[in-house]
């Protein structure tokens, strides 16, 4: 029997408790959940089930859609990509995979991997055809690629936090100077350290307009950044007082936040609800789906999915 909870759904000050409901026949528990602001049933309406699409994975990461709303997501301890298919068939799109973790896709298709066996960023054809687009640092092995955001204009940024991993064959655990956020602008061969104090730079996403990024420090906050016409960073400012693993933005403007969880945000940075997700860790999320209402929710050993009210802006 597998437990998984309903959603949490904020409806006002107080408690609300769920039902139980099944799957295959099963009787899945739920708890009660801590209601936090009547803003969230704009988001998720009262009784929403969270569905459990896939589990005994490995370590579930990086999901990000096309633009037909397929699914994809990376499991680096099993070395593979999956796709999730808008009829529901859950298939290994790439194996091996290069040790991937965060990925983005890009408007013609491709998706933009993190990938962590040589600690490269790497490009992926639909076809699986597999090129590489930064390799080090003027000669020096980044640390652990980790989460990577594509730009409007083309540039991208990703995340560098060292997370020594039992795989590596190189002699130094890292080769960089420090835990950063780098932007490599579009046909650029280099890339250029954006934000250096943090202590463990994870999730990174922007607004679709291109005007800001959100940034997650895996130890205790996330931050708000104005990008410039350069694509520099400015203007930090705290956003969520709370630590990030994968986050992703609605068209409502609300931000999502994995980690112990799906913490959601107001624009303005106000806490408008937390989704419950079975343990282990929550590792990412992402919209996808036909309407791209659908927000998939990775965990370090499965996939579920929660059906919203609100759309993605991937």
């Amino acid at each position: 029997m597998k437990n998984i909870n309903k959603a949490v759904l904020a409806i006002g000050v107080g408690f609300i408790a769920l039902s139980s409901f099944t799957i295959n026949n099963a009787v899945i528990n739920t708890k009660s959940a801590k209601v936090l602001s009547d803003t969230i049933t704009d988001i998720i309406a009262p009784g929403t089930e969270l569905k459990l699409i896939k589990d005994q994975l490995g370590f579930a990461e990086g999901p990000t859609t096309d633009k037909k709303g397929n699914l994809f997501l990376t499991d680096m301890p099993k070395d593979k990509i999956y796709k999730y298919d808008l009829d529901g068939n859950f298939t290994v799109f790439l194996e091996p995979a290069h040790r991937p973790n965060g990925m983005f896709m890009d408007t013609k298709g491709n998706l933009i991997v993190c990938s962590e066996e040589k600690n490269q960023l790497l490009s992926v054809t639909p076809k699986g055809e597999v090129s590489v687009i930064l390799s080090d640092l003027n000669g020096h092995l980044f640390n652990s690629p980790n989460d990577v955001y594509l730009h409007k204009n083309g540039g991208m940024y990703f995340s560098d936090p060292l997370f020594p991993r039992d795989f590596w064959t190189r002699k130094k655990t890292t080769d960089v100077d420090g835990d950063k956020v780098y932007y490599l602008p579009k046909g650029a061969k280099q890339a250029i350290p954006v934000i250096n104090d943090m202590k463990k730079p994870n999730g990174v996403v922007g607004t679709p307009d291109g005007k800001y990024l959100y940034v997650g420090d895996y130890n205790g906050k996330v931050y708000k950044y104005k990008i410039e016409k350069d694509g520099t960073l400015s203007e930090k400012t705290l956003f969520a007082d709370q630590g990030a693993d994968g986050m992703t933005l609605d068209n409502k403007g609300n931000l999502y936040i994995t980690k112990n969880g799906v913490t959601v945000y107001s624009p303005s940075g106000k806490l408008l609800g937390k989704i419950t997700v079975p343990p282990p860790a929550t590792t990412n999320v992402c919209f996808a789906g036909k309407n791209k209402d659908i927000l998939y929710i990775t965990t370090s050993k499965a996939l579920y999915a929660l059906q919203t009210k609100v759309k993605g802006v991937e």
